[in-house]
């Protein structure tokens, strides 16, 4: 795919959400966080995933000027209304008050209510990395997963995310609860590439690895089978317990009009914990460890890739999808 420079995909997004209305501040991040996303080989939630975007923003899906608002605090816990706004701001809010709220209590727990798709779950945990506290975040989202031994999709792919800092390249786990996301099934079928492994039924209920069955199908697999059915449901009842908002039942199943969600952001100030700075030892001792038979070509620990695709796209610049960005220059 040809790649462009990652300061010329900021500045167009930026353009682009210029014209939809947003103010200078807002566009500027809410592009930054769709740009690092396609920078960091994430182009399903990134990139591809604007024009959804901005298509919700013109459907009244989005509220380009709503901010989340704290609702209640119980300590170093809080609930945040997300007003609908833009899912990437308000989740990037949310994380920097959880990170804020660590360095008062050691531990700090945003919950949010009402908000929308918070793009790549990842791009919080990579926050909270680079501010040097652990990481750990959730959200609910519509009904896109069968629950283990049903046929129809009834709880949801609810992202988990989990992130460790660590000087010589941070730990970060971004999962969703299904094999592969929609939108890695979209990346893969856009480039005409099965799935490495299985990752959901076709239409006669047949194990498949070919992403556009399982998107017509939208019987995705769940991670460890009944062990990822089993979470997802936890995830989601934690979400909407904590934030006070929807579940995924309550949540419609138009991915265009997907909103409502509650998402939960926790933070954990580490170096409160160690007096003796040995936490990143104890990290580069656990790394090692994965790599102990000389295997370093074949095991990456979680994070790893992103780092890599990061400093390759900075330097190349990030592939994009020729179609993909053709219609994102139409909208400037």
């Amino acid at each position: 795919m040809p790649r462009v420079a990652f300061d010329e995909v900021h500045s167009v997004l930026t353009r682009a959400l210029l014209k939809l209305g947003f103010e200078r501040e807002r566009a500027h991040l809410c592009a930054r966080l769709f740009a690092e996303s396609s920078r960091d080989g994430v182009g399903s939630h990134g990139i591809n995933r604007f024009p959804r975007f901005v298509e919700q923003v013109r459907k009244g899906v989005v509220d380009i000027h709503a901010s989340p608002q704290p609702v209640m605090r119980a300590g170093a816990l809080e609930r945040w209304d997300g007003k609908r706004g833009p899912g990437n701001l308000n989740a990037h809010a949310c994380m920097e008050r959880a990170i804020a709220l660590c360095r008062e209590n050691g531990i700090g727990c945003v919950a949010l209510a009402n908000t929308n798709h918070w793009m790549r779950g990842g791009t919080y945990g990579w926050q909270a990395v680079d501010a040097g506290v652990i990481g750990i975040c959730w959200t609910n989202t519509m009904a896109n997963l069968p629950p283990w031994g049903a046929r129809n999709a009834r709880i949801g792919n609810n992202p988990l995310v989990i992130a460790v800092p660590r000087e010589d390249g941070a730990v970060v786990l971004d999962m969703a609860m299904s094999q592969f996301s929609f939108g890695a099934l979209e990346s893969h079928r856009m480039r005409g590439e099965q799935l490495p492994v299985d990752g959901g039924f076709d239409a006669d209920g047949r194990v498949t690895r070919d992403p556009a069955a399982i998107e017509a199908s939208r019987r995705l697999l769940p991670i460890g089978y009944w062990k990822g059915s089993g979470l997802a449901v936890l995830l989601d009842l934690l979400a909407a317990l904590l934030s006070g908002g929807a579940a995924t039942f309550e949540i419609g199943m138009d991915p265009i009009a997907e909103t409502r969600l509650s998402q939960v952001f926790l933070a954990f100030e580490l170096r409160s914990l160690d007096a003796a700075g040995m936490a990143n030892e104890v990290s580069n001792r656990i790394v090692k460890s994965l790599r102990a038979d000389g295997d370093e070509e074949t095991v990456r620990y979680p994070g790893e890739r992103v780092l890599q695709a990061r400093r390759e796209n900075l330097e190349l610049g990030i592939p994009v999808d020729p179609g993909v960005w053709e219609r994102v220059l139409a909208m400037v």
